[in-house]
């Protein structure tokens, strides 16, 4: 490869040559950018990409993610065919083994949604599984399932093909350019500086891989990443494969805890070990690139072992080399990447361990946020924002990258919240609720209750694909509030202010819905995204003259800024996080109103503080602000007090509660209560992807202002028909397991049409539940469904309205 002459210019400069910074440049490409650079600072597939044993694969346990490893595994071929650069390809088919019941529970329903996405994953007999790779020793298994399109390719290739592909399409690629400096212009654009020269940039891309977090440094932003060593082997000829004269299926045997493909007629194998190995922990060497580290066998002897029994003719086989090579991990092993929300025109792609599974999605995604503002597909699971500036600290992204790492086989059960790095931030009554019997969970770094061991009960987390312990706790605590009251701590949700002259009209400019112009007055409004789909969904309450209270999304507060701190706000208006200076509590149940008399003098009758409506009010001798709404459906009121205030009120909140059975409500509760009231939650049922008449959130969408975020790609949507409906199941539930997000819904004779977003047991109607999107023509001509709980079809009835209080009587009461 010649590089080309050197410009000064580009729409956009992404650095980093390696396989995912040549899938972008590539994507920018086919989407019609071709001055675009890529700056490289040594040869093309140096740091992780070249040594990578390049496995690929198509299902995730995320649909989305799915999606793009499927593009990916498909790209492969058409970019040999496009280039005419060999991608080296092989695609035998892959055999995954489960041991135990719950392994078996997890390729089941991998197998359910390969039928609702129309790819081939289905299970073998152990004959079928002995014609295909006859050297595996099948003893111990309880279920076997194909892949055919598993497989594997060349890393050089692969990245080459992108490459090639990319300067066919009028693209420039610099190698032995690295980037110096990355610098801001006042008008968002960069100048990045190379020993070359400097290139002018409207956007800049750090795909840099191992060198992350160090191009990141040059732009003034950290990125929570951590460099880690990996070993495989290769083994010499094995006579066994050589005699068979084909390519035999590659290997998952993740109870095992390894890898395993043919590689020549000997096999590759690989592992990520307990006991696993930081590198670089303070930043990757500038003048590293295609160097290994010396073997560290003893380290996966484990690992090997284990592959050793499952195949025998391993055992007798020599060791030809051993890979030893760094790889960078993010605290839970999924990609960071997207726009940098505190700079303008700056994306990342970096974190990536799969890539050869993901290059393609991944780069398809970025291209589609640079060029045409906001990908197709919910990409937040690998949004660089789900990750704080200020809460990720170096401790815990190391112990999270090593718990990632030493744990990758391990399933991601439903629900699960790992230990690691924990906690980073509390709130002043942590030590008083695990008192209390709570069971914490993580969200935005933030401690908070899932739930509460009840008498007797000890307070563990356990996790698997069926009911768990902790469903008989959920179940005392929906019973109280929906019976007494009950006390969830929501002090985790973003909390907002918005105040100065313009802050209304503000607010109109980017909210969808009309912000309240009395004070006291509420308003649940959709923030709508460049595609016109909901990007956030907050309930936005009037204070006072141009003075706001927004609550939103714990999960996606940085996510949001994208669209609040942004170009067009007035100087007059101030936009502040309240997150971290307000605890809440949330007051619900049909005592709650009795509860809340005891210690405050505010008038809480209906008449005096109707549903939706909001008051400053004094409650134990603490100023508070007081919201009534409940996310539970149920009567209740949230109070948000300063941090500093949230021991007291709680104390209170208790004392005054005795006399009404008063408990404290956790999470998993919270969820249970919501879907039996038929409540969407942003990233679950609101997403970029949907629309707002496949929500039922067009009634919040008010066309008569003639701006807001989104308003026209609604426009041209607004009078389209539904893609899809969401809609709620009660099901039936033989196995003792409920939906949680992601199963496929069927048809009953097979036919799949739509996928469930949450489900829960209903504690208060007993029946499960589930939330989900099903084919618009579908709604109305059918009621009964099969939605693949376990991967099995458990029938599912449609309902009409939500089982629970669905006129809002209780709500309103």
């Amino acid at each position: 490869m010649t590089d080309q002459a050197f410009k000064n210019h580009a729409q956009v400069v992404v650095i980093g040559g390696g396989l995912i910074g040549c899938s972008i440049l590539y994507h920018l490409t086919k989407l019609g950018w071709s001055d675009v650079v890529l700056l490289e600072r040594d040869e093309l597939t140096s740091g992780s990409t070249w040594h990578a044993a390049a496995n690929i694969h198509g299902l995730h346990d995320s649909n989305n993610i799915s999606k793009l490893q499927y593009y990916t595994m498909k790209l492969y071929k058409e970019l040999e065919a496009e280039t005419g650069q060999g991608c080296g390809v092989f695609q035998p088919g892959s055999l995954y083994l489960a041991q135990t019941k719950d392994r078996e529970h997890q390729l089941r329903i991998q197998a359910a949604k390969a039928r609702y996405f129309g790819v081939e994953f289905h299970e073998l007999s152990r004959k079928e599984a002995e014609e295909m790779n006859p050297i595996v020793d099948y003893d111990g298994i309880r279920c076997i399932m194909f892949e055919p399109d598993g497989g594997n390719v060349d890393p050089s290739g692969v990245t080459q093909a992108y490459a090639i592909g990319a300067r066919q399409n009028g693209a420039k690629i610099y190698r032995f350019t690295p980037a110096l400096e990355t610098n801001p212009r006042p008008d968002g654009s960069w100048d990045v500086v190379t020993p070359k020269g400097s290139i002018h940039a409207q956007i800049v891309v750090n795909a840099a891989g191992l060198w992350g977090r160090e191009v990141a440094g040059l732009a003034g932003y950290q990125l929570p990443l951590m460099t880690m060593e990996h070993q495989y082997l290769v083994t010499e000829d094995i006579p066994e494969i050589a005699a068979l004269g084909r390519r035999l299926p590659s290997v998952s045997d993740r109870d095992g805890e390894y890898y395993m493909r043919q590689e020549l007629n000997g096999l590759l194998v690989g592992a990520y070990e307990k006991d696993g190995r930081f590198w670089a922990e303070n930043g990757t060497p500038l003048d590293f690139g295609h160097e290994l580290f010396s073997d560290d066998l003893d380290r996966i002897e484990p690992n090997i072992m284990r592959a050793c029994e499952r195949v025998p003719a391993m055992a007798n086989a020599g060791i030809k080399k051993v890979i030893n090579g760094p790889m960078i991990w993010t605290p839970d092993a999924a990609a960071l990447y997207g726009p940098v929300p505190e700079l303008k025109n700056y994306f990342v792609c970096n974190g990536i361990i799969p890539g050869f599974s993901q290059s393609g999605g991944l780069g398809m995604m970025m291209a589609q946020w640079i060029v045409e503002g906001e990908p197709e597909l919910d990409m937040f699971p690998w949004d660089m924002a789900r990750y704080g500036i200020d809460w990720t600290p170096k401790t815990f992204v190391k112990a999270r990258a090593l718990d990632c790492y030493s744990n990758r086989f391990k399933i991601h059960f439903p629900y699960e919240e790992r230990d690691a790095g924990r906690p980073v931030r509390t709130r002043p009554i942590y030590e008083k609720q695990k008192s209390m019997g709570a069971i914490f969970g993580l969200n935005a770094s933030w401690e908070h209750p899932l739930w509460y061991a009840q008498d007797g009960q000890e307070p563990v987390e356990t996790y698997g694909f069926e009911r768990q312990q902790w469903w008989d706790g959920v179940r005392a605590e929906c019973k109280n509030l929906r019976e007494a009251v009950g006390i969830i701590d929501v002090s985790n949700f973003a909390k907002y202010e918005i105040k100065g002259t313009g802050s209304k009209a503000w607010l109109n400019s980017i909210l969808a819905n009309t912000v309240p112009f009395k004070t006291g007055r509420s308003c649940l409004s959709p923030l709508l995204g460049v595609r016109g789909g909901i990007a956030g969904d907050f309930t936005v309450t009037m204070v006072g003259e141009d003075h706001y209270y927004m609550f939103g999304s714990a999960s996606a507060e940085r996510y949001h800024s994208r669209f609040f701190n942004s170009d067009n706000k007035p100087d007059t208006v101030e936009f502040n996080s309240r997150t971290q200076a307000w605890c809440g509590f949330n007051v619900a149940g049909p005592r709650s109103r009795d509860l809340l008399a005891k210690i405050t003098d505010a008038d809480l009758s209906t008449e005096a503080f109707p549903f939706m409506r909001s008051q400053n009010i004094i409650i134990a001798g603490i100023n508070a602000f007081a919201l009534r709404v409940s996310f539970t459906g149920d009567l209740g009121w949230e109070l948000y007090v300063d941090e500093q205030d949230q021991a007291a009120l709680f104390d209170a909140l208790l004392e005054a509660g005795k006399e009404f059975g008063v408990k404290p409500v956790g999470s998993r509760s919270l969820l249970s209560l919501r879907v039996e009231k038929g409540y969407g939650s942003w990233g679950r049922e609101y997403s970029p992807e949907y629309w707002p008449q496949e929500v039922d959130f067009n009634r919040l969408v008010k066309m008569k202002k003639s701006v807001f975020s989104g308003r026209d790609a609604y426009e041209k949507i607004m009078d389209e028909k539904p893609r899809l409906r969401l809609v709620q199941f009660s099901v039936e539930t033989p196995h003792n397991a409920d939906a949680s997000g992601g199963e496929a819904i069927f048809l009953t004779d097979g036919t799949p049409v739509g996928y469930v977003t949450t489900g829960a047991y209903s504690h208060t109607t007993e029946q499960s539940l589930a939330l989900g999107f099903v084919k618009t023509e579908i709604v109305g001509d059918a009621t009964e469904f099969d939605i693949a709980i376990l991967g099995k079809p458990h029938r599912a009835k449609l309902l009409q309205e939500p089982p629970f209080d669905p006129k809002g009587l209780r709500l309103r009461a």
